[in-house]
């Protein structure tokens, strides 16, 4: 087994167009040598790395945080189980709010979305007199509570 990927493999591998895995280099998020004749060679180990962007992007996280994240990782050397449970562990509580949202708006879809608009005979989240518009605007009853310590871009995209 060779220890390089040209990008065609490395396409196939990881179910992601070669266009996308230029992109991802662009970015910074994977990296890849360069033969005599310029072309993309890829280590096995980005092959982790681009499964993670995936994964990654369809729980909703922006490349901006997917890239912070893997800067996070060794450069040097291929990373470890424990350097990838150390990225997890610094998003679970994040994850943990993403999945307590997806919830809420599963169970209360078929009702409302929590935006407060009155606009059904039976709310089942009730907002009488409008009450929440003293909150602002959007879904106030299903998205976290703005804090001062938070800001939205401490949440999930």
């Amino acid at each position: 087994m060779q220890d390089l990927l040209t990008i065609g493999e490395l396409s196939v591998r990881s179910g992601v167009a070669p266009s996308a895995l230029r992109y991802y280099e662009r970015l910074g998020l994977i990296r890849a040598d360069r033969t005599g004749g310029n072309q993309r060679r890829y280590a096995r180990a980005e092959l982790r790395r681009v499964a993670f962007i995936r994964i990654s992007q369809q729980v909703g996280v922006s490349l901006e945080e997917i890239r912070a994240a893997l800067e996070s990782l060794p450069e040097a050397r291929t990373p470890s189980p424990q350097d990838w449970a150390r990225l997890s562990a610094s998003w679970r509580g994040r994850l943990d709010e993403k999945i307590r949202l997806l919830i809420n708006l599963r169970d209360d879809l078929d009702g409302c979305i929590g935006c407060g608009c009155l606009s059904l005979q039976r709310c089942t989240l009730n907002n009488p007199g409008d009450a929440l518009a003293g909150e602002g605007p959007g879904a106030r009853l299903m998205l976290p509570r703005a804090t001062e310590e938070s800001t939205p871009a401490d949440s999930l995209a």
